[in-house]
């Protein structure tokens, strides 16, 4: 078991509040709070589960259990949010290479792909720092468009978990993404 920051604490508790609530509503409305079974006649006071359960709570644990710090091979800590592809907030996020030259045809398959998937544009900073701050938003995977891509059709997709990179052809995008999503 987990520790969250805010220490230990349950995520749903369920409670069998018998039936004190509707006897004490009862006693202090003068409304009747007593239901009859239709099968056999018998006159009861429903009893109480409760549920305690909310969004913040599960929000704080989906945050907490997708957050890692990962040391990589030359020493830097890589921070990175590991949501199942399904919660994250961005799916894909599209990066220029170089924004002035690469910036329009990352523009159009921005576009496209918005038909489709939650998509981030960066051209911020170097291609390095944008895929840590792709890792950080927890994007599954990033697409960098480069000089292959205006040559050859093709765009390299960074997967955010293995750090993998894999060259495809721009018209199997779209397929490439649902597959591993």
């Amino acid at each position: 078991m987990h520790t969250t920051p805010f220490g230990w604490g349950e995520i749903n508790g369920t409670h069998n509040r018998t039936d004190f609530d509707l006897t004490q509503h009862q006693k202090y409305s003068g409304e009747s709070m007593i239901y009859i079974n239709q099968d056999n006649n018998e006159k009861f006071i429903p009893y109480i589960i409760e549920s305690t359960v909310g969004a913040d709570r599960l929000t704080l644990a989906i945050l907490f259990n997708s957050y890692c710090k990962e040391e990589l091979e030359n020493g830097d800590i890589r921070e990175v949010m590991k949501f199942i592809p399904k919660l994250a907030p961005y799916k894909v996020a599209i990066l220029p290479l170089i924004k002035k030259v690469h910036a329009q045809k990352a523009q159009e398959l921005f576009e496209l792909l918005t038909n489709y998937f939650d998509v981030a544009y960066d051209d911020a900073g170097s291609i390095g720092k944008r895929y840590r701050r792709q890792d950080i938003y927890g994007t599954p995977f990033c697409i960098t468009i480069d000089n292959d891509t205006l040559e050859k059709n093709t765009v390299t997709i960074r997967n955010r978990d293995t750090m993998k990179q894999e060259t495809i052809n721009i018209d199997d995008i779209k397929q490439f993404i649902e597959t591993k999503l």
